[in-house]
């Protein structure tokens, strides 16, 4: 009985395996024929059938580099290091290393910071205070922290996610910027401060006619998570850059967040059409902070510095209280869900250049103390957010770095809708992945753990918190090989015969 069994199930399963081999067969000459008849590909044509092996190990080289064949700080935009770094921090791991460094410190760039010869005692550490932003608006801003969470919309991040980041920034004490995508509930749920931004679409404060609309810029002020505005001129990932959402995207909810018809394509302009010149731009910061009563700045990414100068003249011009109480500064290689090649690669200026390089422009014009600067792009490491405050920045914005402490694994699935994490997609097989409570948690212990390495690097250099970090607490690896002091690179401006060093302390 049993042997018949055995040899029916062997029969069957030979059955099966000729089945299998004349399907192949048949498949194989149906691709053949559509192989060597199509126009579109000269190695289809060419090479019919095994041609297609070609695309497939093209497709699968990039996940395969990730994870067998690069070393772990060769891979761009972030590398193995850097992100292993996010996901330790994330997961409140030890984040120790043992032997040696891995990093090589001849590269030009390379970021050294000067250790003190006396660092500062535990006993003798200060704690960060709150800094003010808005000091002549009716309800200015004190920002708790000097790392925050930058512009990413709800439209671009999943609903999981944008509720795991409210909530962890509310534990962490940060601000959540909005992005140009509207306000939406899942920025408020989790009860942290939130930036709005205002793209060239004016998505959630526009009118019917996408005109910037006071009513319901009050509407929005009116809420007291909403601490600040941010005018968006351009972004570091596409500069000078508009966008169109599908019609298939603008679905009733998106179309209630950003108040345009729902169903039907909407178009962001490239530029604001109101603002042509720094009157404008004064004209307009000046109009949302007396409708708001908030704090209100701009967004850029540096391309030239001549704008600027106009720009400060103006304010001088005109007084401080005309001044945008911040800057935001973002880099030429800062992220998005999807971007031109040509200008995500080569346009714009990186941040290593443009913040000191502000920082210096505004202390020129006596305006530094007036001014925040908010450095954003790639700042997601502590060195690089320790770099950033001794340039200069009063605060530092990231969004990718907390997108890992989400899970982000670098897919580089953004604009796809196939985002493996759930955090990129609103498919929701794909978002039910994210664990909003854990990840929450994730981004709470990502953002701790940052602040405490910076202020760790901080007492090194024998100051007693982060803010107190100075560009001569930090040289630059140059071609040469010869490691040059950041104060000699970018000297400060004298007043009165001195370098202005903003009250740097304990000079290394």
């Amino acid at each position: 009985m049993n042997s018949s069994i055995f040899l029916g199930l062997l029969e069957f399963m030979a059955t099966l395996f000729i089945v299998a081999v004349g399907v192949l067969i048949l498949l194989g000459i149906g691709v053949y024929l559509h192989d060597i008849r199509q126009t579109k590909s000269a190695i289809l044509r060419n090479y019919p059938v095994i041609g297609h092996f070609r695309y497939g190990l093209e497709h699968m080289g990039e996940f395969l580099r990730q994870y067998f064949f690069a070393m772990d700080r060769e891979e761009m935009p972030f590398n193995r290091a850097q992100r292993s770094w996010v996901y330790r921090a994330a997961k409140n791991l030890d984040n120790t290393v043992a032997f040696g460094s891995t990093i090589n410190l001849n590269v030009p760039g390379t970021t050294l910071f000067v250790n003190c010869a006396y660092p500062v005692l535990d006993t003798d550490i200060a704690k960060t205070e709150p800094r003010r932003i808005g000091p002549y608006c009716r309800h200015p801003y004190d920002a708790r922290s000097f790392f925050n969470i930058s512009a990413m919309s709800y439209g671009a991040l999943s609903k999981p996610a944008l509720r795991a980041l409210s909530r962890g920034a509310a534990q962490a004490g940060c601000w959540l910027n909005t992005g140009e995508g509207g306000l939406a509930d899942v920025h408020l749920e989790g009860g942290c401060d939130v930036v709005f931004q205002i793209g060239t679409a004016k998505y959630g404060v526009r009118d019917l006619e996408g005109k910037l609309s006071d009513t319901k810029l009050r509407e929005v002020a009116a809420l007291q998570q909403v601490k600040m505005f941010e005018l968006k001129l351009s972004q570091g990932a596409k500069p000078g850059k508009g966008g169109i959402l599908p019609a298939e995207k603008v679905s009733e909810e998106i179309a209630k967040i950003r108040g345009i018809p729902a169903h039907q394509a909407s178009i962001s302009p490239n530029r604001h059409p109101e603002i042509t010149n720094e009157q404008d731009l004064l004209d307009m910061l000046n109009h949302i902070r007396e409708v708001t009563g908030k704090p209100v700045g701009f967004k850029v990414v540096i391309g030239g510095y001549r704008w600027l100068e106009k720009l400060l003249h103006e304010i001088n011009r005109r007084g401080l209280e005309s001044a945008p109480d911040f800057i935001t500064l973002d880099s030429s290689d800062g992220g998005t869900g999807a971007a031109p090649m040509s200008l995500m690669d080569y346009v714009g200026l990186p941040i290593q250049e443009s913040l000191p390089n502000v920082v210096d422009m505004l202390y020129k014009f006596g305006l530094r103390e007036r001014i925040r600067i908010i450095a954003a792009g790639k700042l997601l490491n502590p060195s690089q957010v320790a770099w950033a405050l001794c340039a200069g920045a009063d605060f530092i914005n990231n969004g990718r770095g907390f997108m890992f402490s989400l899970g982000c694994i670098q897919a580089m699935q953004c604009n796809k809708n196939t985002c493996p994490t759930g955090i990129t997609t609103h498919d929701p097989k794909l978002q039910k992945g994210l664990v909003v409570e854990d990840k929450a948690a994730r981004v709470a212990h990502y953002h701790r753990n940052l602040v405490h390495e910076v202020s760790t690097v901080a007492h090194s250099c024998g100051v007693q918190e982060p803010r107190d970090l100075r560009r001569q607490h930090c040289r630059i690896v140059q071609a040469d090989g010869r490691i040059v002091p950041l104060d000699k690179l970018y000297p400060y401006p004298k007043r009165n015969g001195k370098p202005d060093t903003a009250g740097a302390a304990n000079d290394a």
